[in-house]
Protein backbone atom coordinates (compact mmCIF):
# COMPACT_ATOMS: atom_id res chain seq x y z
CA UNK A 1 0.00 0.00 0.00
CA UNK A 2 3.20 2.36 0.43
CA UNK A 3 3.97 1.94 -3.16
CA UNK A 4 0.53 2.78 -4.47
CA UNK A 5 -0.04 5.55 -2.19
CA UNK A 6 3.30 7.01 -3.21
CA UNK A 7 2.83 6.51 -6.85
CA UNK A 8 -0.72 8.12 -6.63
CA UNK A 9 0.83 11.18 -4.79
CA UNK A 10 3.54 11.80 -7.40
CA UNK A 11 1.06 10.84 -10.40
CA UNK A 12 -1.87 12.27 -9.56
CA UNK A 13 -5.45 11.84 -10.74
CA UNK A 14 -4.41 10.60 -14.48
CA UNK A 15 -3.22 7.50 -12.93
CA UNK A 16 -6.44 7.09 -10.98
CA UNK A 17 -8.71 7.40 -14.27
CA UNK A 18 -6.59 4.86 -16.41
CA UNK A 19 -5.59 2.57 -13.78
CA UNK A 20 -9.31 1.94 -13.00
CA UNK A 21 -10.35 1.91 -16.79
CA UNK A 22 -8.14 -0.46 -18.16
CA UNK A 23 -9.13 -2.82 -14.76
CA UNK A 24 -12.62 -2.68 -16.24
CA UNK A 25 -11.83 -3.41 -19.62
CA UNK A 26 -10.18 -6.56 -18.53
CA UNK A 27 -6.98 -6.19 -17.67
CA UNK A 28 -6.14 -8.18 -14.51
CA UNK A 29 -4.76 -5.86 -12.43
CA UNK A 30 -6.13 -5.01 -8.48
CA UNK A 31 -8.34 -2.39 -8.62
CA UNK A 32 -9.37 -2.02 -4.38
CA UNK A 33 -6.67 -1.11 -3.19
CA UNK A 34 -6.61 1.83 -5.43
CA UNK A 35 -9.78 2.84 -4.30
CA UNK A 36 -9.19 2.35 -1.10
CA UNK A 37 -5.69 4.66 -1.57
CA UNK A 38 -7.22 7.39 -3.35
CA UNK A 39 -9.41 7.79 -0.58
CA UNK A 40 -7.04 7.88 2.26
CA UNK A 41 -4.84 10.11 0.47
CA UNK A 42 -8.28 12.57 -0.05
CA UNK A 43 -8.67 12.13 3.44
CA UNK A 44 -5.21 13.23 4.70
CA UNK A 45 -5.91 16.00 1.97
CA UNK A 46 -3.15 15.19 -0.41
CA UNK A 47 -6.20 14.79 -3.30
CA UNK A 48 -9.39 15.99 -4.21
CA UNK A 49 -11.98 13.92 -3.02
CA UNK A 50 -14.74 14.81 -5.62
CA UNK A 51 -12.08 14.70 -8.04
CA UNK A 52 -10.68 11.05 -6.94
CA UNK A 53 -14.55 10.22 -7.04
CA UNK A 54 -15.48 11.54 -10.04
CA UNK A 55 -12.65 10.61 -12.16
CA UNK A 56 -12.87 6.94 -10.92
CA UNK A 57 -16.55 6.81 -11.32
CA UNK A 58 -16.34 7.62 -14.99
CA UNK A 59 -13.54 5.55 -15.64
CA UNK A 60 -15.43 2.71 -14.78
CA UNK A 61 -18.72 3.62 -16.57
CA UNK A 62 -16.66 4.61 -19.82
CA UNK A 63 -15.07 1.02 -19.46
CA UNK A 64 -18.94 -0.24 -19.14
CA UNK A 65 -20.17 1.79 -22.39
CA UNK A 66 -17.37 0.59 -24.17
CA UNK A 67 -18.26 -3.12 -23.41
CA UNK A 68 -22.21 -2.87 -23.29
CA UNK A 69 -21.73 -1.41 -27.05
CA UNK A 70 -19.45 -4.50 -28.30
CA UNK A 71 -22.23 -6.95 -26.70
CA UNK A 72 -25.00 -4.79 -29.02
CA UNK A 73 -23.26 -4.83 -31.78
CA UNK A 74 -21.26 -7.83 -32.17
CA UNK A 75 -24.02 -10.09 -30.56
CA UNK A 76 -22.69 -13.30 -29.33
CA UNK A 77 -19.92 -13.32 -31.25
CA UNK A 78 -18.22 -11.69 -28.31
CA UNK A 79 -18.71 -14.53 -26.39
CA UNK A 80 -15.54 -16.48 -27.42
CA UNK A 81 -13.64 -13.32 -26.80
CA UNK A 82 -14.82 -13.14 -23.46
CA UNK A 83 -14.21 -16.63 -23.06
CA UNK A 84 -10.70 -16.14 -24.45
CA UNK A 85 -9.76 -13.47 -21.72
CA UNK A 86 -11.24 -14.91 -18.43
CA UNK A 87 -8.37 -16.60 -16.10
CA UNK A 88 -11.25 -18.94 -15.23
CA UNK A 89 -12.12 -20.57 -18.48
CA UNK A 90 -13.70 -23.45 -16.51
CA UNK A 91 -16.72 -22.02 -15.79
CA UNK A 92 -16.14 -18.53 -18.46
CA UNK A 93 -19.64 -16.37 -18.44
CA UNK A 94 -21.61 -19.35 -16.91
CA UNK A 95 -22.19 -17.63 -13.34
CA UNK A 96 -22.26 -14.01 -14.44
CA UNK A 97 -25.50 -15.29 -17.25
CA UNK A 98 -26.89 -17.46 -14.62
CA UNK A 99 -27.07 -13.90 -12.03
CA UNK A 100 -27.93 -12.51 -15.16
CA UNK A 101 -31.10 -14.99 -16.45
CA UNK A 102 -32.30 -14.78 -12.55
CA UNK A 103 -32.03 -10.68 -11.50
CA UNK A 104 -32.12 -9.31 -14.84
CA UNK A 105 -31.07 -5.47 -15.40
CA UNK A 106 -30.94 -5.66 -11.23
CA UNK A 107 -27.62 -7.50 -11.48
CA UNK A 108 -25.92 -5.04 -12.43
CA UNK A 109 -26.35 -3.01 -8.86
CA UNK A 110 -23.54 -5.87 -7.75
CA UNK A 111 -21.71 -6.88 -11.04
CA UNK A 112 -18.80 -4.75 -9.50
CA UNK A 113 -18.51 -6.77 -6.26
CA UNK A 114 -18.84 -10.10 -7.97
CA UNK A 115 -15.31 -11.17 -8.83
CA UNK A 116 -15.08 -12.17 -12.77
CA UNK A 117 -18.86 -10.32 -13.65
CA UNK A 118 -17.68 -6.86 -13.74
CA UNK A 119 -16.31 -7.14 -17.42
CA UNK A 120 -18.77 -10.13 -18.38
CA UNK A 121 -22.21 -8.34 -17.17
CA UNK A 122 -21.72 -5.16 -19.60
CA UNK A 123 -20.85 -6.71 -22.84
CA UNK A 124 -23.97 -9.77 -21.93
CA UNK A 125 -27.05 -6.53 -21.27
CA UNK A 126 -25.53 -5.57 -25.21
CA UNK A 127 -25.91 -9.44 -26.00
CA UNK A 128 -28.94 -9.23 -24.93
CA UNK A 129 -30.55 -6.37 -26.16
CA UNK A 130 -31.05 -4.57 -22.64
CA UNK A 131 -32.10 -1.13 -23.37
CA UNK A 132 -29.54 1.52 -23.13
CA UNK A 133 -31.45 3.88 -20.67
CA UNK A 134 -31.84 0.76 -18.43
CA UNK A 135 -28.98 -0.26 -18.66
CA UNK A 136 -27.40 3.26 -17.59
CA UNK A 137 -29.56 3.58 -14.96
CA UNK A 138 -28.60 -0.19 -13.17
CA UNK A 139 -24.93 0.40 -14.17
CA UNK A 140 -24.36 3.83 -12.88
CA UNK A 141 -26.30 3.13 -9.77
CA UNK A 142 -23.97 -0.03 -8.93
CA UNK A 143 -20.84 1.35 -10.73
CA UNK A 144 -21.76 4.77 -7.97
CA UNK A 145 -22.05 2.50 -5.18
CA UNK A 146 -18.88 0.68 -5.64
CA UNK A 147 -16.86 3.45 -6.43
CA UNK A 148 -18.16 5.31 -3.39
CA UNK A 149 -17.36 2.48 -0.92
CA UNK A 150 -14.56 1.49 -1.44
CA UNK A 151 -13.45 5.31 -1.64
CA UNK A 152 -15.52 6.58 1.47
CA UNK A 153 -13.82 3.43 3.89
CA UNK A 154 -9.95 5.01 2.46
CA UNK A 155 -11.00 8.21 3.41
CA UNK A 156 -12.74 6.81 6.76
CA UNK A 157 -9.67 5.30 7.74
CA UNK A 158 -7.62 7.54 5.94
CA UNK A 159 -5.59 8.03 9.16
CA UNK A 160 -4.95 4.42 10.17
CA UNK A 161 -3.56 3.77 6.75
CA UNK A 162 -1.79 6.32 6.61
CA UNK A 163 0.14 5.41 9.41
CA UNK A 164 0.57 1.98 8.07
CA UNK A 165 1.92 2.96 4.96
CA UNK A 166 4.05 5.98 5.60
CA UNK A 167 4.94 5.74 9.59
CA UNK A 168 5.69 1.87 9.68
CA UNK A 169 9.38 0.69 9.41
CA UNK A 170 9.83 -2.55 6.99
CA UNK A 171 6.24 -3.47 7.04
CA UNK A 172 5.24 -1.09 4.29
CA UNK A 173 7.74 -1.65 1.48
CA UNK A 174 7.19 -5.07 1.96
CA UNK A 175 3.56 -4.95 2.01
CA UNK A 176 4.16 -3.50 -1.61
CA UNK A 177 6.24 -6.23 -2.81
CA UNK A 178 4.04 -8.88 -1.38
CA UNK A 179 0.80 -7.71 -3.23
CA UNK A 180 2.43 -8.14 -6.63
CA UNK A 181 3.69 -10.47 -6.15
CA UNK A 182 1.05 -12.58 -5.09
CA UNK A 183 -1.38 -11.25 -7.85
CA UNK A 184 1.81 -12.27 -10.36
CA UNK A 185 1.61 -15.63 -8.98
CA UNK A 186 -2.38 -16.30 -8.75
CA UNK A 187 -2.16 -15.21 -12.72
CA UNK A 188 0.42 -17.81 -13.38
CA UNK A 189 -1.25 -20.36 -11.58
CA UNK A 190 -4.80 -19.78 -13.56
CA UNK A 191 -3.06 -19.19 -16.69
CA UNK A 192 -1.59 -22.77 -16.07
CA UNK A 193 -4.77 -23.88 -15.12
CA UNK A 194 -6.11 -22.49 -18.59
CA UNK A 195 -3.57 -24.36 -20.83
CA UNK A 196 -4.30 -27.60 -19.03
CA UNK A 197 -8.00 -27.35 -19.58
CA UNK A 198 -7.49 -26.11 -23.67
CA UNK A 199 -5.50 -29.14 -24.31
CA UNK A 200 -8.37 -31.44 -22.46
CA UNK A 201 -10.93 -29.24 -24.67
CA UNK A 202 -9.20 -30.01 -27.60
CA UNK A 203 -8.28 -33.44 -27.75
CA UNK A 204 -12.34 -33.91 -27.06
CA UNK A 205 -13.17 -31.24 -29.80
CA UNK A 206 -14.68 -31.69 -33.28
CA UNK A 207 -14.89 -28.98 -35.68
CA UNK A 208 -18.19 -27.79 -37.35
CA UNK A 209 -16.63 -28.10 -40.78
CA UNK A 210 -15.85 -32.13 -40.06
CA UNK A 211 -19.77 -32.29 -38.46
CA UNK A 212 -21.51 -31.08 -41.09
CA UNK A 213 -19.29 -33.41 -43.54
CA UNK A 214 -20.51 -36.10 -41.57
CA UNK A 215 -23.88 -34.80 -41.57
CA UNK A 216 -23.93 -34.54 -45.24
CA UNK A 217 -22.58 -37.88 -45.28
CA UNK A 218 -25.80 -39.40 -44.01
CA UNK A 219 -24.34 -40.39 -40.41
CA UNK A 220 -26.61 -40.73 -37.82
CA UNK A 221 -25.40 -38.47 -35.64
CA UNK A 222 -27.47 -36.22 -32.19
CA UNK A 223 -26.56 -32.73 -32.06
CA UNK A 224 -26.97 -31.96 -28.32
CA UNK A 225 -27.41 -27.87 -28.39
CA UNK A 226 -26.80 -26.91 -24.60
CA UNK A 227 -26.84 -23.38 -24.87
CA UNK A 228 -28.66 -21.53 -21.55
CA UNK A 229 -32.15 -19.56 -22.08
CA UNK A 230 -30.47 -16.54 -22.39
CA UNK A 231 -27.64 -17.64 -24.96
CA UNK A 232 -30.49 -19.21 -27.20
CA UNK A 233 -32.82 -16.10 -26.79
CA UNK A 234 -29.78 -13.89 -28.35
CA UNK A 235 -29.08 -16.38 -31.13
CA UNK A 236 -32.30 -18.62 -31.65
CA UNK A 237 -30.78 -20.38 -34.84
CA UNK A 238 -29.40 -23.58 -34.13
CA UNK A 239 -28.14 -27.09 -35.78
CA UNK A 240 -30.86 -28.37 -37.97
CA UNK A 241 -32.10 -31.43 -36.52
CA UNK A 242 -30.64 -30.12 -32.93
CA UNK A 243 -31.95 -31.42 -29.53
CA UNK A 244 -31.78 -28.18 -27.65
CA UNK A 245 -31.57 -28.83 -23.76
CA UNK A 246 -29.73 -26.32 -21.41
CA UNK A 247 -26.78 -28.01 -18.92
CA UNK A 248 -29.27 -27.28 -16.13
CA UNK A 249 -32.46 -28.82 -17.48
CA UNK A 250 -30.40 -32.23 -18.90
CA UNK A 251 -31.52 -34.01 -15.48
CA UNK A 252 -35.24 -33.37 -16.67
CA UNK A 253 -34.84 -34.26 -20.53
CA UNK A 254 -31.86 -37.13 -19.93
CA UNK A 255 -34.73 -39.32 -21.21
CA UNK A 256 -35.29 -38.16 -24.39
CA UNK A 257 -31.37 -38.22 -25.45
CA UNK A 258 -30.76 -41.37 -27.59
CA UNK A 259 -27.82 -43.43 -26.60
CA UNK A 260 -28.07 -45.88 -29.92
CA UNK A 261 -26.09 -43.30 -31.68
CA UNK A 262 -22.58 -40.78 -31.37
CA UNK A 263 -23.91 -37.46 -29.38
CA UNK A 264 -21.78 -34.21 -30.38
CA UNK A 265 -22.44 -31.45 -28.05
CA UNK A 266 -22.82 -27.78 -29.07
CA UNK A 267 -22.60 -25.01 -26.45
CA UNK A 268 -21.41 -21.32 -26.81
Amino acid sequence: MNEVAQFLIKQGYIVLFLWVLVAQLGLPVPIVPILLAAGALAGIGKLNFGLVFGLALLAALLSDQFWYQIGFRRGGKVLPFLCGISLNPESCVRRTKEIFARYGPRSLLLAKFIPGMATMASPLAGIFRMRLIRFLLFDGLGTFIWVGLFILLGYQFSRELNDFTFHTSGIGPWFGLIVPLSLAVYIIWKYIQRKRFLHRLAIARIMPEEVKQRLDAGEDLLILDLRSSLEFEAEPRTIPGAFHASFEELDEYHHQVPRDREIILFCT
